[in-house]
């Protein structure tokens, strides 16, 4: 059974069934069953992630808590292996799960709301008692930043700011530089509530570079910027123009080193697992592969052709990041539809060419799309001009009438957008 569930109709020539396997590859890699299978194991009182072993003997109580795009599932099936280990935990997730002893709570994403504030006040009354036997397991995904939130400003305003933020054609570094600064719990100010606890942050990385700091607005992890960094951002995105905030609206984050001693941060998933699955079913196909890069960057319009311009005949080009879209129309679609939009015109007759997000939601019902020469077919029949779509921001409706979106509704593992270029 195919995880792209419109497989059957976006398979119409060998050349695109190529690149439909390896996104197949990749939504199987990073799949949270086979992840855990892999790496994360008790026996008896030890617990080891990846190759790092853990003594849980000397906790008392062993605490679950999960927040981000897939938090939940991947919380689910740590519940199922601690089994009565677990002493209870908490978990924000935009789709349901069920739970034994885990309470789950239903937020919001891309923006904060007040179903995610009531989430970080019951974490933080739930975990800011604990003591230096504790032991809470964190699961950290992509979207934490909106779905664990407790703002040091309203929440409307910093539903502004978030707003501004998504629009203002900012990287997720800066954009989160911003965030930790508007914030009580991010930026390390979560471990400082779990202290003197001890701390195992499972990261599943959906930012190119798996930079530590910027994931989820590193809520249990230093942070090295300041609120003047923060500010600096926010200028350099003119935001103080379309938001009222001033200087003194931001806050420090924690710099006591002590309250990080006990913190481990592990980085347990990345789109490189997803990138080498795919380079491996590629060189099992007898396709020359390579991987470009997995912090991979740039304006969404521009990436596409960029790729394709950087790709030898008869290979296969891969990467993973994260495009920037820059708002300027009231169009739908995501940073995935808008990159193979904005490649159409550098597609010959040969090349394939799709980008999609590994969640499989697009900011939309699509998780990316897939194009070639008749995608261009297609929208001259139907008298489409990808230039007056890529021009709205309208990528969504281009793809929905020539029925080339990818579809897989959401996933449970959020390593952040993955693409895949065949030039025959």
């Amino acid at each position: 059974m195919y995880r792209i569930k419109n497989y059957e109709k976006l398979n119409t020539s060998p050349q695109r069934k190529v690149v439909l396997d390896l996104a197949e590859a990749a939504f199987d890699a990073i799949e949270p069953k086979n992840v855990f299978k892999n790496h994360f194991e008790v026996n008896g009182k030890t617990l080891t992630v990846l190759r790092k072993k853990i003594d849980l003997e000397g906790f008392d109580r062993i605490f679950l808590l999960g927040f981000g795009k897939g938090s939940a599932k991947n919380c689910a099936i740590i519940e199922g292996i601690l089994g009565d280990m677990l002493s209870g935990g908490l978990v924000i997730d935009v789709e349901s799960q069920q739970f034994s002893k885990v309470e789950f709570n239903l937020g919001t994403h891309p923006l904060p709301s007040v179903q995610n504030v009531e989430f970080a006040k019951k974490v933080v009354e739930a975990f800011g008692g604990l003591g230096g036997k504790d032991l809470v397991i964190i699961v950290t995904c992509g979207g934490g930043s909106a779905l664990l939130e407790l703002p040091a400003i309203s929440l409307q305003k910093l539903k502004a700011v978030n707003q501004a933020l998504l629009v203002s054609g900012a990287n997720i570094h800066d954009m989160n530089v911003v965030r930790k600064h508007l914030s009580k719990i991010k930026g390390g100010a979560l471990a400082k509530v779990i202290h003197p606890a001890s701390i195992v942050n499972l990261v599943f990385s959906d930012v190119p570079g798996n930079d530590l700091t910027v994931i989820a607005s590193a809520p249990t992890v230093f942070d090295p910027t300041t609120k003047d960094d923060a500010w600096e951002t926010f200028c350099k995105y003119r935001l103080e123009k379309t938001v009222d905030l001033s200087f003194g609206d931001f806050v420090e984050t924690p710099k006591e080193e002590g309250i990080f001693k006990k913190v481990e941060n592990i980085l347990f998933l990345s789109n490189l697992t997803a990138l080498e699955a795919m380079q491996k079913l590629a060189g099992d196909m007898g396709i020359k592969v390579s991987i470009y890069s997995d912090r991979f960057q740039s304006e969404a319009k521009k990436a596409g052709a960029g790729l394709i311009g950087k790709i030898a005949k008869g290979s296969i080009l891969l990467a993973g990041g994260e495009t920037t879209v820059k708002v300027t129309e009231k169009g739908e679609g995501g940073r995935n539809l808008e990159l193979v939009l904005g490649a159409l015109g550098s597609i010959d007759n040969k090349t394939v060419i799709a980008s999609f997000d590994s969640d499989g939601w697009d900011n939309c019902q699509f998780a990316g799309a897939i194009a070639d020469a008749t995608t261009i077919e297609k929208a001259r029949s139907l008298n489409l001009d990808p230039e007056v779509f890529l021009n709205g921001n309208d990528s969504l409706n281009f793809f929905k009438r020539v029925g080339d979106g990818i579809e897989t509704g959401r996933l449970a593992s959020n390593v952040s957008d993955l693409m895949i270029v065949y030039a025959p």
